[in-house]
């Protein structure tokens, strides 16, 4: 089994009915070895968002106020638990660069600091079934990465899920989970790109652009498709 779509619960649409999210799925990837010219063009595209953070301090981004005001509604401090797009863009402030994970995450990083949204990079064929953005009951499970034990999201944690019960990742956009990461051995791939603000429609059509334009340039012959999900519709059905 693999995923076959992805949706917002219901709560989730109507507590916060600007969400929307770009769901792009990629077949027939090696994810084993970065292509020729990635690595100095997520440099270039790394040492662009420096420029822009030097007009444009990171917690003025319009997306980032967006999410840290959706956190502190959630009773998470936005400032403890930064959401994906404001860590990777803080890292890259601090240090210059963003270190190389794995080809389809370093395409999501890249993609993400560009548009200073938060991008989820998965192993599409570790996820089962239907992946929920949607709220933990308190018995799930979760393992992140570098070997740590089992955590257990509180009751109430926005998380995202699968038809099988692993949780994806915490804190909504905060942290993702091993498991279903994307890694070396990934061959098909699901990127989602999230938005809790009014007015980021054009962004998300850049960031759409934008990621299967790299897609297929570095890794030619793959399969790319794409589907929306938003409060007004949150079932995104993929093939």
């Amino acid at each position: 089994m693999t995923v076959t779509a992805f949706e917002y619960d219901s709560r989730i649409c109507e507590r916060f009915p600007a969400v929307r999210a770009v769901v792009v799925v990629v077949d027939g990837i090696d994810n084993t070895t970065s292509p020729a010219g990635l690595i100095d063009f997520c440099r270039s595209n790394d040492q662009s968002a420096i420029e822009r953070l030097a007009n444009v301090r990171v917690a003025e981004h319009d997306s980032i106020r967006a999410w840290r005001s959706v956190f502190t509604s959630l009773g998470v401090k936005p400032t403890q638990y930064r959401n994906a797009a404001e860590a990777l863009l803080r890292r890259l402030d601090r240090h210059g660069e963003l270190p190389a994970i794995n080809p389809m995450v370093d395409v999501g990083n890249a993609v993400s600091v560009r548009y200073a949204l938060p991008v989820a990079v998965f192993d599409a064929d570790r996820i089962m079934g239907t992946l929920r953005v949607t709220l933990a009951t308190g018995n799930e499970s979760f393992r992140g990465f570098g070997g740590t034990g089992p955590e257990t999201p509180g009751a109430g944690e926005v998380v995202f899920i699968d038809d099988a019960d692993q949780v994806a990742a915490r804190r909504w956009c905060w942290k993702q989970a091993e498991p279903t990461a994307a890694n070396p051995a990934t061959t098909r791939a699901m990127f989602v790109i999230e938005a809790v603000h009014v007015g980021v429609e054009d962004a998300l059509d850049s960031a759409e652009h934008e990621l299967g334009q790299l897609l297929h340039h570095y890794f030619p012959g793959v399969g790319v498709s794409s589907a929306r999900s938003s409060a007004l519709d949150p079932l995104a059905s993929l093939s």
